[in-house]
């Protein structure tokens, strides 16, 4: 299975990437969540709001498999060569949380609920590079290849995916998918695990119907205040 996967230079730690213009750094961010945690039963109500929006920092949990989408400094050895994206069962690690972002072609504005059909971009927030799918077969199932691609952020509209559910916002509490836009695979995991150098983790894929295998839910995160009329919300809550 090592040869599948390939660590090398490249997994020697790289500086974090800036999570974009007028956004504090992540450990700001989460001291923010610390307070908001803190707060009386009144105060974490108010925070609560259920919309995801734009700029908010997410895991997104596979509800068959109960793993979260996850990726790392570790190369497919096949298909495209790529930063590979896999599912890890671990809740507290912290290459599993992606920001959310507009489409490649359009800045969404921070605190934006996220519409159904809207189109958007997943940014890896360690590493800078965007969920990203082509036509590259996956190395264990045979389904298509998912990476990860670009640098700071800024890849190509490979990147590209459209949140698919059935009411008018995607809902913190429910379950989504994502299609991909150019090649119309759902973000997928069926199960396949990984050996060397990252045993246990799960493949993950885009699969061509819908199915148990592409459903995602939020679950830990910074969470942008929706925004109010005009004005963008500069607070985040956690779920």
């Amino acid at each position: 299975m090592s040869a599948l996967l390939r660590c090398g230079s490249s997994c020697r730690p790289r500086p974090r990437p800036r999570l974009g213009p007028g956004v504090p750094p992540l450990p700001l961010l989460l001291l923010w969540c610390v307070w908001v945690s803190g707060l009386p039963a009144s105060g974490r109500a108010q925070a609560d709001l259920s919309p995801v929006t734009c700029g908010s920092v997410v895991k997104l949990l596979n509800t068959l498999h109960n793993v979260r989408l996850h990726s790392h400094e570790v190369k497919y050895g096949s298909g495209s060569g790529q930063q590979s994206v896999t599912g890890v069962t671990e809740a507290d690690d912290s290459n599993s949380y992606w920001r959310i972002r507009g489409k490649s072609d359009l800045v969404c504005q921070r605190g934006n609920p996220i519409k159904c059909g809207e189109t958007i971009r997943l940014t890896h927030v360690n590493t800078g590079r965007n969920l990203h799918s082509h036509y590259f077969t996956s190395p264990l199932s045979g389904n298509q290849e998912v990476s990860a691609f670009g640098e700071d952020g800024e890849g190509d509209n490979l990147d590209d995916w459209t949140v698919v559910c059935s009411e008018m916002y995607w809902d913190r509490k429910n379950p989504v998918r994502f299609q991909h836009t150019i090649t119309e695979v759902l973000l997928s995991i069926t199960g396949e695990q990984y050996g060397r150098p990252i045993n246990g983790q799960r493949e993950v894929h885009g699969m061509q119907y819908s199915n148990q295998y592409n459903s995602w839910k939020t679950m830990e995160g910074i969470f942008m205040k929706p925004m109010e009329g005009s004005k963008a919300g500069n607070i985040h809550s956690e779920l």
